[in-house]
């Protein structure tokens, strides 16, 4: 066991960080994380469970499956860091992952969670018919070139059509989404203008645009029938880098972040500023914890989405005390 103590973050995964089997390790050796993953399926009506450890893959990359997937693998995945005395005092969650950063903190209950990110994820898809939008990866431009170039990629009538910043993920690692043929031009435009490498992301809606809005409104609806809380540690806000310490705090980001860009680099930043020192990323996927290392010189980080890693992050604090 190891204290709770200052300056431990936990960031919590976002959708993209999905896989069949994720969390089944801890599923098979943790009482805790089992209790979640049956809560889950109770919560939602049908075998969330089994769609996560056997698939199919195509099924659980649906957004409406892979939003309560990922929430409840994180939050199986903090429930064990927890009974090994491993707590945060900051949290964050990058896109979806706020989500579980919130049911961590005390602000949402899990199975609330569960059911508000399965409606979530319907409203986004229906938001925007398939095959219209798209998402791409920057690599190598600052913001500001990327904005210029979403500018020059969506000519045309005003509203015809879109490219904009989604998300912001590091210094050089920048996300953009709109209607499929303004985000290829937009990758066209990139390599002219220096990007080092720009592609098309393997998604099912154009998340973190002003396509999605429409998502919001109808998230509104729900969210608003569902308890909140106020948080009983910060929660750093992905859609402005804010602090969330009270309620009336938690509803207007998580309806803002649906068709805005995720700022994730400030998200990150403001962490640090809050007295972040180790970042333990809690649930599948090392995505978070690569982009620590590119926004954060010298930063700390871990990853946590099996036995495995628990007991390295573990050792680590250890080591380091």
């Amino acid at each position: 066991m190891i204290e709770n103590r200052a300056g431990v973050v936990f960031q919590f995964p976002g959708q993209g960080s999905q896989a069949v089997g994720m969390g089944r390790a801890f599923y098979e050796t943790s009482a805790a994380a089992k209790a979640i993953f049956e809560e889950a399926n109770d919560a939602l009506g049908f075998d969330l469970k089994r769609l996560i450890f056997e698939g199919p893959e195509s099924e659980l990359a649906l957004t409406a499956n892979t939003q309560p997937a990922v929430l409840t693998a994180s939050v199986a995945a903090a429930a064990v860091c927890a009974e090994h005395g491993l707590r945060p005092a900051l949290v964050a969650g990058h896109s979806l992952g706020e989500y579980s950063a919130l049911v961590v903190a005390g602000a949402l209950a899990f199975a609330d969670a569960a059911r508000i990110v399965r409606r979530r994820g319907e409203f986004m898809q229906e938001a925007v018919p398939a095959g219209t939008g798209a998402m791409a990866a920057m690599l190598g431009l600052d913001l500001e070139t990327v904005e210029s170039v979403c500018a020059e990629a969506a000519p045309g009538p005003e509203g015809a059509e879109i490219v904009e910043v989604a998300n912001i993920n590091s210094p050089g690692q920048i996300v953009v989404a709109g209607h499929r043929a303004a985000v290829e031009r937009a990758v066209a435009l990139a390599a002219s203008r220096g990007g080092r490498k720009s592609v098309l992301l393997p998604v099912s809606a154009p998340f973190h645009c002003s396509l999605l809005a429409p998502a919001a409104e109808r998230l509104a609806h729900e969210l608003g029938r569902v308890p909140v809380s106020d948080p009983a540690i910060p929660v750093v806000r992905n859609i402005d880098g804010g602090v969330s310490r009270v309620a009336a705090d938690v509803r207007p980001a998580l309806l803002r972040q649906v068709a805005s860009p995720v700022r994730w680099t400030a998200c990150v930043q403001r962490l640090a500023d809050e007295g972040g020192g180790v970042f333990v990323e809690v649930g599948p996927g090392r995505v978070l914890t690569g982009l620590l290392k590119r926004i954060l010189d010298g930063a700390r980080g871990f990853s946590v989405e099996d036995p495995a890693g628990l007991e390295k992050a573990i050792a680590g604090m250890r080591g380091a005390a």
